[in-house]
C-alpha cells in the first residue's frame, strides 16, 4: 500500500509542477485577436489621437512632439495608430509628410453626396498643373514650350487662387520672369506624402495617359519641390512679396518682353505630344 500511496502522491506532485509551468508561458494569442498595449501607451495614443482629430490641417510629427516628454517615439505611436484604423471606416494618412485623419478610399462613393463641390479646372489648368509639379521651378514661357501653345494668364491665376502653385523667385534670364512651384496644399489636396509620390513613366503608360509610340529617349523629369532656390534663380524682390501673387504676375506681364503672345481661348487648342498627366482631384478631397 505504501508503495502505491507514493506513485499516487509522485503523480500528484508531477502534475501540480506541469500545470505551474504551463501557466508561466504564456498563451499564444488568435489571429484575430490584438494585443493591447499597456495602459500608459494606450493614454500616449489617446493624446495623438485627439490633437489629429481635432486639428483643422495635417501635423506633423514636430507639432505633435511638443505635447510629450523629450525622447518619445512619436513615429512609432503614429504607425501604430495607423494600425488600428486600417480597418476602420477613416484612415491615419500621411499627406505632405504631415499626418491626418482621411475617409477610407473605398468609401469615398458614399460621400460624393456630400462633398463640397469646387471649381471644376479647365483641361489648359490642369496642363499647366501637371507640368509646374513636375519641371518646378517653371516660368511661364517654359510651361508654353512644353505645351507648345501660348498659356493666358488667367490659368495661372486660378491655380494661384487655389493655393496649389505658389511664385517661388525670379529667373536669372531677360525680362527676369516669375518661377512657379507646388506647394504643400497641393500634396495635401491630391494625397501625395512628398512630390516623389507622383506617378512615374511605368504607370502613367499604365493608366493610359502616355501615346504608346513614345520617343526611346522619353523621360519623365524627377519632381523636386525643395524650398532651395536654383542655381538660375533670385529670390523674390521685397516689391515682389509685398504685392498679392496675382498682381505680381500682372506686373511681371509688364516688364517680360521674352514670353510669346497670351492665346484668348487656351481651352480649345491641341497641342502635340504626350499629354500632361491627369491631376483630376478627388471627390473625397
Amino acid at each position: 500500500m505504501s508503495g502505491k500511496t507514493t506513485d499516487k502522491a509522485t503523480a500528484t506532485t508531477e502534475d501540480t509542477l506541469a500545470r505551474e509551468a504551463g501557466a508561466a508561458l504564456p498563451l499564444p494569442l488568435p489571429e484575430n485577436v490584438m494585443s493591447l498595449p499597456s495602459a500608459d501607451r494606450r493614454e500616449k495614443l489617446r493624446v495623438v489621437e485627439a490633437l489629429l482629430f481635432a486639428a483643422d490641417e495635417p501635423l506633423d510629427e514636430a507639432t505633435l512632439a511638443t505635447y510629450f516628454p523629450a525622447g518619445e517615439d512619436i513615429v512609432a505611436l503614429l504607425e501604430e495608430l495607423q494600425g488600428l484604423y486600417s480597418v476602420r471606416g477613416i484612415n491615419l494618412v500621411r499627406v505632405a509628410g504631415k499626418w491626418a485623419f482621411r475617409t477610407a478610399d473605398d468609401l469615398s462613393f458614399l460621400l460624393e453626396r456630400h462633398a463640397v463641390v469646387q471649381r471644376r479646372l479647365s483641361r489648359a489648368a490642369l496642363e499647366t498643373l501637371a507640368i509646374i509639379a513636375y519641371h518646378q521651378p517653371v516660368t511661364r514661357a517654359e510651361i508654353e514650350e512644353i505645351r507648345g501653345v501660348s498659356t493666358s494668364k488667367g490659368t495661372l491665376d486660378v491655380l494661384l487662387e487655389t493655393g496649389w502653385i505658389k511664385m517661388r523667385g525670379r529667373r536669372r534670364a531677360p525680362g527676369r520672369p516669375i518661377t512657379y512651384g507646388t506647394t504643400d496644399g497641393f500634396l495635401e489636396h491630391f494625397g501625395f506624402d512628398t512630390i516623389g509620390d507622383l506617378p512615374g513613366l511605368a504607370e502613367l503608360k499604365g493608366a493610359g495617359l502616355l501615346d504608346g509610340n513614345l520617343p526611346p529617349d522619353f523621360m519623365v523629369p524627377e519632381p523636386n519641390d525643395s524650398e532651395a532656390l536654383q542655381e538660375d534663380e533670385d529670390p523674390l524682390e521685397d516689391e515682389d512679396e509685398e504685392l498679392d501673387p496675382l498682381d505680381a504676375e500682372a506686373a511681371d506681364d509688364e516688364v517680360d518682353e521674352t514670353e510669346p503672345p497670351e492665346a484668348e481661348a487656351d481651352d480649345d487648342v491641341v497641342h502635340s505630344g504626350p499629354s500632361p498627366v491627369d491631376l483630376t482631384p478627388n471627390a473625397d478631397s
